[in-house]
């Protein structure tokens, strides 16, 4: 197999890859814990107290400017309020994402959880004193608010004032918004702590060429895409094996989660659904949301069809879950953290220059925190702080090809928010579905640049296969896991118990699978451990709205080449400065149509052809 991650880039891509890497201070490329003195230099000593103690005099300002609103404003005064609100919710949100991503880096040392907990109390007071103003215009009548935003000159205030208004039906008054905010922080807070905290500590045994290892979720999930099938399938028996054991306490958190999501969302504020939270959030539709998911239901048989296909390729009768992400590669191999990110780079800059500089001021600043280490928090995210701030990047880095597809996947979320940087803190992250935006399709953009370079049959067919299996895992597993939770949350409502979930999940797995793949009584408990259904319930769905809608963007580009490029960007500039389908309109698409969400297949179609059409070994 040709070496691509390791080999360099074409001409064009190479010579931009090489101004992109001279400013980053210290090549080569480190899984060093990540740098956060920009956000506070010491956690401990003097300036912590001195930057509440000055947010606490400011909070006190603010809230002598109270008696201002009144639907009489000045406009002028509107917005100088606006800006004061603007600029303390900047420093409350730096001191909270600096307790968040210290937690994140060690979730087992007691210092960084203490501190963390003192700090989000603190800011919670503070943030409850400086309430009164979004409450005060979210109950403004109509007629006023109206005649204020359209003498709003600045595009972000304006938006952001706007979209206030849409939670208007589900605000409730001063005092009790802030009995919830404080409910909050003490409780289905402190509760999703534990569970970080639980599921970050688990130790998982073993053996990997006779030899019994102990490591972390990440590190056993590597083998799950082992070409050893024996392997496979005592990583799966080893999860469970340790899940099992935590099973009654995680199915007691989720069972509050969801109990808490309803009372508050729909008992108390009147959302009509658990998932019309979610959807309200987003800002999109439940109607493209339906769409969305009823489309990739359509085409379930697309993806069974691969899978009794892959079964073939690793000489089965049938796939089995275990071998759902198998790798079809020869060997094993492993891409060093230093060479994954010149790949990465060098894809970035044939693509645009611009988006590779931008990639690259991640490992230049030094916010990117990639080891594996005890304690930390598992997967891989991307943190967004403020405007003018290098977003943070988490990842669990084994040398897998599949780490080298995340590390460009975070990449591309950094991209779109340094994108966005002209816009205020309050605009300029985007809804959750076009969030995944430019992460997929930083990770199409790699999955082709493979594709292009390998003409050997076999290695296509690895190539196709990995991104066959990766449309499954982000477009239809994660929306059967939307449709789960929605099943989860009417049972858990009704009475049922956690263990009740077990069967939910499995006929889950069976609309799912079909007769294509053979599932294992014990992955009845994997809904246990998917962090999403805990920490943001029904995000599942952004990733298959943002994989679909990236799949439409990308056949886009490979018609019109370079002229697609600045429209894409503008795309990512936007930000959260508009809404959602005025953003997509704006690009063509229409979320609401089925036959949008139905042409995404077309790609996924087009490279299962071409595996079945490869000639046999």
């Amino acid at each position: 197999m040709t070496d691509d991650f390791c080999r360099p880039a074409g001409d064009s891509g190479s010579k931009q890859l090489m101004t992109v890497i001279s400013e980053v201070r210290e090549p080569p490329f480190r899984e060093v814990e990540w740098d956060l003195s920009e956000l506070l230099s010491e956690p401990a000593g003097p300036e912590v107290e001195r930057r509440l103690r000055e947010l606490d005099q400011r909070v006190r300002s603010f809230e002598g400017r109270r008696a201002e609103l009144t639907p009489e404003i000045d406009p002028a005064a509107l917005v100088a309020i606006l800006e004061e609100y603007e600029s303390l919710f900047e420093e409350m949100r730096v001191l909270s994402a600096y307790g968040r991503l210290r937690f994140a880096a060690d979730t087992q040392s007691a210092e960084p959880l203490n501190w963390r907990n003192r700090i989000e109390h603190a800011l919670t007071a503070l943030y409850n004193r400086v309430l009164f103003f979004t409450l005060w215009w979210k109950g403004l009548d109509e007629e006023p608010a109206a005649a204020l935003l359209e003498r709003i000159a600045d595009p972000d205030h304006r938006h952001f004032l706007a979209d206030l208004r849409r939670l208007k039906p589900f605000t409730l008054d001063e005092r009790s918004e802030q009995i919830i905010n404080h409910k909050n922080a003490n409780g289905v807070e402190g509760l999703l702590t534990l569970h970080s905290m639980l599921t970050s500590r688990l130790e998982f045994e073993l053996e990997v060429d006779g030899e019994r290892r102990t490591m972390t979720r990440d590190e056993l999930s590597s083998h799950y895409f082992s070409n050893d099938a024996a392997v496979r399938a005592a990583a799966y028996r080893e999860l469970f094996r340790v899940i099992d054991r935590e099973a009654a306490v995680l199915g007691q958190i989720y069972v509050h989660r969801v109990r808490d999501w309803h009372t508050e969302y729909v008992e108390v504020r009147g959302f009509d659904s658990a998932l019309a939270v979610r959807n309200t959030i987003n800002d999109i539709p439940g109607e493209a949301v339906a769409a969305l998911l009823e489309a990739v239901a359509e085409h379930g048989e697309l993806f069974r069809r691969y899978f009794r296909l892959k079964a073939g390729f690793l000489g089965l009768d049938r796939l089995r879950r275990y071998d759902v992400y198998a790798s079809l590669a020869a060997s094993e191999r492993r891409i060093p953290y230093d060479d994954a990110v010149r790949q990465v780079l060098a894809t970035l800059a044939d693509f645009h220059p611009q988006v590779a500089e931008l990639a690259a001021r991640v490992f230049e600043h030094g916010h990117i925190d990639a080891q594996i280490r005890k304690g930390k928090k598992g997967g891989a995210f991307c943190a967004t702080v403020l405007p003018r701030q290098t977003p943070w990047l988490l990842l669990n880095y084994t040398g897998r090809v599949r780490d080298v597809a995340t590390l460009a996947h975070e990449l591309g979320h950094a991209v779109h928010s340094m994108m966005a940087a002209e816009h205020s803190v309050l605009t300029q992250s985007p809804s959750l579905p076009l969030a995944e935006t430019a992460s997929v399709f930083a990770e199409m953009l790699l999955t082709e640049r493979l594709l292009e370079r390998e003409k050997d049959p076999g290695v296509r067919r690895e190539l196709l296969a990995s991104a066959v299996d990766d449309f499954y895992g982000t477009i239809m597993r994660q929306s059967y896991f939307v449709r789960f939770e929605m099943a989860a949350h009417r049972a858990l409502i009704d009475g049922a118990s956690a263990a009740d979930l077990d069967q939910l999940y499995l006929d889950n797995l069976s609309e799912q699978f079909g007769a294509s793949v053979e599932v294992a009584p014990e992955f009845a408990r994997e809904w246990l451990i998917v962090p999403h259904f805990y920490l943001t319930p029904f995000y599942c769905y952004a990733y298959s709205f943002g994989q679909l809608l990236v799949l439409a963007l990308y056949q886009r580009f490979k018609r019109e080449g370079e002229s697609f490029v600045p429209g894409y960007l503008r795309l990512l500039g936007r930000g959260g400065s508009a809404r959602p389908m005025e953003i997509l309109a704006e690009a063509g698409v229409d979320a609401g149509d089925p036959d949008f969400w139905r042409g995404g297949f077309e790609v996924v179609a087009a490279m299962i052809d071409e595996l079945e059409a490869l000639p046999a070994d």
